[in-house]
């Protein structure tokens, strides 16, 4: 095993990087800034093919290998097949993000239906399990990283964000156990929390209603810097987790949420 480097390379030298959501706008700028890390990835969209295609792009203008697959990751067949041809493909695997997740309705709980609760909330919790577990034997061989997306809510809550909080309050605790568990192995296992950004699902919430004027101003009051975040600020905290740079940080979660989590 190679001593950790500065810029990761040495783990990058053999197998891929593994973009879960790697088609929608946090997953699409993590791809890009693993790839100028030295990473080629493989990733994956639901319906996004336009948005995983464009991701591909920016991968290869960095000078490196993408490899897109349509995977349902609540299917746990689907995604396994997924992380084994991957493997096979490029020779391993050194690290698992874990960057999607539904539509997220915004609803206070006296409105939600337990329903849509379960399937909304199952649908992110077993997405990531799935991909974790399928990922796991490949990640002791090369003693990589784990980084899965999740949010300040599970912090200080929000209104009307349940859909969001639960589950990736569950995503926290599976992430901090593989930390503890998978450690003799030299795997790491970390989060990064995404507050509200001017990308990702920000169109979409503004035009169904969920994002108003009103909440964007008051949730710019409330944030210590005064302004929304981009999905790119998201990414570098994702590729400096997924980095030899963080060879001693693992069980641990990152907010980049502006101070929102203070």
């Amino acid at each position: 095993m190679s001593q950790p480097s500065a810029d990761g390379a040495a783990r990058y030298a053999g197998g891929v990087a593994l973009v879960a959501g790697g088609s929608g706008g946090i997953g699409g700028a993590i791809c890009k800034v693993l790839a100028e890390g030295g990473a080629d990835i493989a990733l994956t969209y639901n319906s996004n093919l336009d948005g995983a295609m464009a991701a591909a792009d920016a991968v290869r203008a960095a000078g490196r290998r993408a490899e897109v697959a349509q995977v349902d990751l609540s299917d746990q067949q689907q995604v396994a097949d997924w992380v084994a041809r991957s493997a096979e493909q490029f020779g391993g695997v050194h690290t698992a993000v874990y960057a999607a997740g539904p539509y997220l309705d915004m609803r206070f709980i006296s409105q939600l239906e337990p329903t849509l609760f379960r399937d909304k909330v199952g649908l992110d919790i077993f997405g990531c399990y799935h991909l974790i577990h399928a990922a796991l034997p490949h990640l002791r061989k090369a003693r990589g990283a784990v980084v899965a997306i999740s949010t300040p809510a599970v912090r200080r809550y929000a209104v009307k964000d349940i859909l969001s909080a639960a589950p990736k309050a569950a995503i926290e605790t599976i992430v901090r156990g593989v930390a503890a568990e998978e450690g003799r192995f030299g795997v790491r296992a970390n989060c990064v929390g995404s507050g509200v950004l001017l990308d990702g699902m920000y169109d979409a919430l503004v035009a169904k209603g969920d994002f108003t004027d009103r909440f964007l101003e008051a949730t710019k009051d409330i944030l210590a810097l005064k302004r929304l975040g981009r999905a790119s600020e998201v990414a570098d905290a994702v590729g400096f987790l997924a980095s030899d740079r963080a060879s001693y940080i693992t069980g641990q979660s990152l907010m980049v949420d502006g101070g929102f989590a203070l």
